[in-house]
């Protein structure tokens, strides 16, 4: 049998919609207020669906004490309370919720084994969320 487990987390950061390959007027106009040069924050709500096999022993596809420390771990340190546009996995994109969203999801997929990931989302604010299942293209 079978099961999916979605399991949510909390966290908060800041960001700047910026491309400097644009210019302020094509910033601006692409990005609105969220390319203001200060940033701005969010509380997000990040949801991690895995699957796999229920074990027979335990009832569970995973143990959720493992896939709570890997997250904290690797995740949760890494972003909660930072400024997006500086952390290493994003520092040279954009640093939009699809773009975390996806990096997100590559530390996962790299890190969390006894699970299959099936997909991140990320809940930005009541009215915009972001879901990333993973890809065969490269991303750039």
């Amino acid at each position: 049998m079978k099961a999916h487990l979605t399991r949510r987390y909390m966290f908060s950061a800041s960001h700047r919609l910026h491309n400097d390959a644009m210019s302020e007027a094509e910033n601006k106009a692409t990005y609105g207020k969220c390319n203001n040069p200060y940033g701005h924050g969010h509380n997000y709500a990040l949801e991690i669906t895995v699957s796999g096999p229920v074990d027979e022993s335990s009832g569970m596809v995973c143990n959720l004490t493992d896939l709570d420390a890997f997250v904290e771990r690797e995740i949760l340190e890494r972003f909660h309370l930072q400024n997006l546009n500086t952390v290493p996995e994003l520092d040279q994109t954009v640093p939009t919720t699809e773009n975390l969203s996806a990096s997100i999801y590559d530390i996962l997929q790299r890190g969390f084994t006894p699970a299959h990931l099936e997909k991140v989302r990320i809940q930005e604010t009541m009215m915009n969320s972001f879901e990333y299942a993973g890809t065969n293209e490269i991303r750039k």
